[in-house]
């Protein structure tokens, strides 16, 4: 009995994963919109090795159609669980160019349906992508952590030995180790604050903050080090209260993180702004919002390293970063607080004409 290719192609156009099925001559006879967009359009009549030539996959399909003239393929052990008469194979394939790590699981297609296989791809790249991005993550700690240790363990070396009754070394030493000691204590509080926010990211705060007060505050917490640094901070705020919903502690973090961050690497331009607007409509809110600009006169920072700066351990200038306190999980943090509050970041910046840092906030609606 031939195969009823409409049959098939309702069936596999209800699947999510891309899906292709093949009559016994391994010739395509349907294949999902997921596979199309997968492997290319016009897929049916085509043979199927002209499509997926990857020889495992090849030597899979052939067992599965004729198991009696074909040696039956070896379990592969990073496949899932293979169904009864099918086989499983977790392989890499080329597709435009792009390799893609897929579970490939081969079965044959019911004598009711005329006979056949059926073949399901899964594609694992964002898993990969994931994993190494933990690997990543991992590798960056402990290099960070790495170098602060390395100079405590010398220092306390030397202080041990030929440094003992040196006091004006010893003095020295313990001054670099404290500085280091607190590297590394900042860099274990915003891993801690990293994973908190990470934790939270998909609970929206149900709390009301009052907006201009907040900042007020942000700004007078951080007055005294600014002027201290020849630095002038003006603001630009509402007379009346702006409500919004909001974890206070989180936005707090996030607006002293943003002045904090324009002391440190755009303090030069001698100016810090802070401006509170009304945003009537802004698309990706899908509504009005209110804008926090955080702006500077400085360095500004080159458009290719803008959309790279709220990666983790990201930095511009590595050494100067570490030599002003930064750990490199600041502007991350910021950015899973902002996403967590269902708002948006923006970064504008000019290579000699300073930076704009803006979080748009959701208005509160009324009643909400």
């Amino acid at each position: 009995m031939r195969p009823d290719p409409r049959q098939i192609a309702a069936l596999l156009g209800a699947v999510p994963m891309a899906m292709l099925a093949v009559d016994g001559r391994m010739r395509i006879i349907a294949a999902n919109p997921t596979a199309e967009r997968l492997f290319g359009p016009d897929l049916v009549e085509r043979p199927f090795v002209t499509v997926l030539r990857h020889p495992a996959v090849i030597r899979s399909l052939e067992w599965v159609l004729d198991p009696d003239h074909h040696p039956a393929p070896l379990p592969d052990p990073q496949a899932p669980a293979a169904p009864a008469q099918g086989h499983a194979l977790h392989v890499t394939i080329t597709v435009e160019g792009r390799e893609l790590p897929v579970d490939i699981t081969t079965t044959p297609l019911p004598v009711s349906m005329g006979g056949g296989a059926l073949i399901a791809l899964t594609d694992n790249s964002g898993i990969e992508q994931a994993g190494q991005m933990r690997r990543d993550f991992v590798a960056n700690v402990s290099h960070e952590l790495r170098t602060p240790l390395t100079a405590l363990i010398g220092f306390i070396e030397t202080l041990r030995g030929p440094a003992r009754d040196d006091a004006a070394a010893r003095a020295r030493f313990l001054t670099i180790m404290e500085s280091e000691a607190g590297r590394m204590n900042r860099l274990v509080g915003d891993l801690l604050s990293l994973s908190r926010v990470e934790a939270e990211e998909r609970r929206r705060p149900t709390g009301q903050i009052e907006l201009t007060g907040l900042l007020r505050g942000v700004v007078q917490t951080l007055g005294p080090a600014a002027q201290s640094a020849g630095i002038q901070l003006e603001t630009a705020l509402p007379t009346s209260e702006v409500r919004v919903s909001g974890d206070a502690d989180q936005l707090v973090q996030v607006f002293q993180n943003l002045v904090e961050n324009a002391m440190k690497y755009g303090g030069s331009g001698g100016w810090i702004g802070v401006t509170l607007d009304h945003v009537a409509h802004e698309p990706r809110l899908r509504g009005p919002g209110w804008a926090v600009t955080v702006e500077d006169r400085g360095e500004g920072i080159e458009a290719l390293h803008l959309p790279r700066l709220t990666e983790r351990f990201y930095r511009v200038d590595a050494h100067r970063s570490r030599s002003q306190g930064g750990t490199g999980l600041g502007l991350a943090i910021v950015k899973h607080i902002v996403n967590r509050h269902r708002g948006q970041m923006r970064i504008d910046s000019e290579k000699g004409r300073g930076s704009r840092f803006t979080v748009i906030l959701p208005e509160r609606q009324q009643g909400g």
